[in-house]
């Protein structure tokens, strides 16, 4: 191929390049999410920023702030989501906790059934607990909370109770 023919080509390359990089927006969070078969409302209303490793998978969310949402149950959102992300589901989760009765428990993965059984499912730990997925199609408001998450397993009613005890003994 003689010079002329090659700069074309290459001013040909860069003008498509710029062209195609100009219209086309980065993916959003939520475009990810819906790439992998999981529903958008996993996450919720807020997001800052996130980033993604697409080799490994790992990806952080960041949210405006702390965060409650109500779903069939409440979560609780870090001011930071971590974990990774794969077809059917989020596992290594951090910055994520789910409401059973008075207690959180941090929710360590995510998953769907694929095809869809309708039916989300949360690993707390010891158990996996079953969600309506229709109750996640729409990122939901989140209501602030005071303070960062914490890693909990369950047993932070029962620590609160028993600092309120050793204070009582005191008096």
């Amino acid at each position: 191929m003689n010079p002329p023919n090659l700069l074309l080509l290459f001013t040909l390359s860069i003008l498509t390049f710029s062209i195609f990089t100009s219209s086309s927006s980065s993916p959003s969070i939520y475009d990810i999410l819906n790439s992998h078969g999981l529903p958008i409302g996993l996450f919720p209303k807020g997001i800052t920023n996130f980033t993604i490793n697409p080799s490994t998978g790992r990806f952080e969310v960041y949210l405006q702030q702390s965060c409650n949402a109500k779903f069939e149950s409440n979560v609780r959102y870090d001011l930071n989501v971590s974990g990774t992300i794969r077809v059917g589901q989020l596992g290594e989760l951090s910055g994520i906790a789910a409401q059973e009765l008075f207690l959180w428990f941090p929710v360590k993965g995510i998953r769907v059934d694929i095809p869809s059984s309708g039916l989300i499912y949360f690993d707390v730990g010891v158990v996996f607990k079953q969600f309506s997925e229709s109750s996640f199609e729409s990122p939901r408001d989140c209501v602030g909370t005071e303070g960062r998450l914490a890693e909990t397993d369950g047993l932070v009613l029962v620590d609160k109770l028993r600092a309120v005890q050793v204070d009582h003994s005191i008096l």
